[in-house]
């Protein structure tokens, strides 16, 4: 019976799959498995050359697998940690604080959040870098002590900030009440011109017999900015000490500086417990010798936190040479400027190239840009000053301004890279140049730029695993996962 039972049940499937398949019905097929979804894991800002991208977040799906190819590999690895950095910015000359004061209320508090804030809005600039005195980037050269000619001021009786009351001091109060963290350096152009020995702001010397009354007039400068709420981080005793051709200006020599801070500068500062930083140089990359010289003395060494470089000379890889020679010593770049002929592609190449990527790689703590804004003529500056000096910003009216090529450079580190990150382990391969971070938040940041002819496919390994982007020819990217 159950041989005959299991028939006639096989007879009856057999006539319902026939009556199925005349019927045109088909047996239900397998289920079709979903494609898999990759997870986007890495963020994406991205500037062309060609300014038809301007530090945008891009919607490319970037997620790290382990499928191997033949891409050139820029290798991140937070195992391996550097320096600490305090920040990138700019100059805020007082020509820079005089244009952006010209813009109405409502319009300067939307550019100085959105150069200082927070928000994800803001580009968020943690280093400014300042003059004591005039630069070249003021409508005139004064100091804080000008006297009448032949008049010498011993007790600095005459000293005074009222010339950057006006606009400089207002400006920088307005900011530290978007960032009270914000760092700031400052140097000066020259010393008052009855200290040197030209009697003139262009040019000449500090005479020996004015050191102790000039260290007290930076002691003065930083005891009066500390009492307006401004606490300077950091001074350098001169900017570009071996050009007398600027206006103002001043020549100091290494061995000058080395007897300044060893025998006045430093002293003074231990007596009046300041914790300002002195940092020497502040010139170009060619003169690695200066900053050498002047931290091989063994007395001026103690008082020195380490040297600070411009790079209209040399090669960024000096700071390496100072760093390997003195590797308690920090280094720090503080100016580079943007011409006003320059073209927007080669400027954001050459500068995150050599600025911002060549100055970390090479241990600096600052990536500074010159001057934060200008007027579409390149004012102010004093007679003989930059009358090419390109701003961050053009102030064009007073409800109207324009980000040029200098807050890209910058905004691509100081968006995603805060003070206290520190530099890891990245390599640049091909026509890749990298450098790369990891924030007090855990966040991975690397900073790419394509230095080649053409659009090209490349790794970013992490560990055991890489995303493969793609970076045209002349842009910068920065990814953060």
């Amino acid at each position: 019976m159950k041989i005959i039972r299991n028939l006639i049940l096989l007879t009856v499937l057999a006539a319902a799959f026939l009556k199925c398949s005349k019927s045109g019905v088909s047996p239900a097929p397998d289920p079709v498995k979903p494609t898999p979804t990759v997870k986007n894991e890495v963020a994406f800002w991205l500037t062309k050359s060609d300014q038809t991208v301007l530090l945008t977040k891009q919607t490319t799906v970037l997620g790290f697998d382990s499928v191997a190819n033949n891409y050139p590999t820029i290798l991140v690895d937070d195992t391996q940690v550097y320096q600490t950095i305090d920040g990138f910015g700019y100059a805020l000359t007082g020509g820079s604080a005089q244009v952006i004061n010209s813009l109405s209320s409502s319009v300067k508090q939307k550019l100085l959040q959105e150069l200082f804030g927070a928000d994800t809005t803001s580009i968020s600039v943690s280093y400014l870098r300042i003059s004591i005195g005039a630069s070249d980037l003021n409508n005139a050269p004064f100091s804080y002590d000008d006297m009448p000619d032949g008049q010498t001021d011993l007790n600095l009786s005459n000293f005074s900030l009222a010339a950057d009351t006006v606009d400089l001091i207002p400006l920088l109060k307005e900011i530290l009440a978007i960032n009270p963290a914000i760092k700031i350096i400052a140097t000066p152009w020259s010393a008052p011109v009855w200290m040197k020995d030209n009697n003139s702001f262009v040019g000449g010397s500090l005479l020996p017999v004015y050191y102790g009354v000039y260290s007290q007039y930076f002691v003065k400068y930083l005891q009066t900015m500390k009492t307006l709420g401004i606490t300077i981080t950091a001074i350098t005793p001169q900017n570009e000490p071996l050009n007398p051709y600027n206006n103002p200006s001043l020549v100091m020599t290494a061995l000058e500086q080395a007897t300044f801070i060893k025998t006045y500068l430093g002293p003074a500062f231990q007596a009046a417990n300041l914790t300002t930083k002195i940092i020497v140089y502040d010139h170009n990359c060619d003169q690695a010798i200066y900053p050498l010289t002047v931290l091989g003395d063994a007395a001026a060494n103690p008082y020195i936190d380490g040297s600070a470089f411009h790079l209209y000379a040399g090669e960024i890889k000096a700071l390496s040479v100072v760093h390997n020679a003195y590797p308690d010593k920090n280094v720090y770049f503080t100016e580079q400027y943007t011409s006003s002929s320059g073209d927007f592609g080669g400027d954001l190449n050459w500068h995150l190239k050599n600025v911002i990527i060549g100055t970390t790689v090479n241990w600096g703590k600052v990536a500074l840009e010159w001057n934060l804004a200008s007027d579409p003529a390149y004012q102010p500056h004093t007679s003989g000053g930059c009358n090419s000096c390109k701003g961050a910003i053009t102030i064009n009216a007073s409800n109207d301004f324009t980000r040029n090529v200098g807050y890209y450079i910058v905004a691509h580190a100081s968006k995603f890279v805060p003070a206290g990150s520190v530099r890891i382990a990245s390599n640049s391969t091909g026509n890749f140049n990298s450098v790369a971070f990891l924030t007090p938040a855990g966040k991975r940041v690397l900073i790419v730029e394509n230095d080649g002819t053409g659009g090209a496919i490349f790794n970013i390994r992490y560990k055991t695993k890489w995303t493969s982007p793609i970076l045209d020819s002349g842009s910068v990217a920065t990814f953060i996962w």
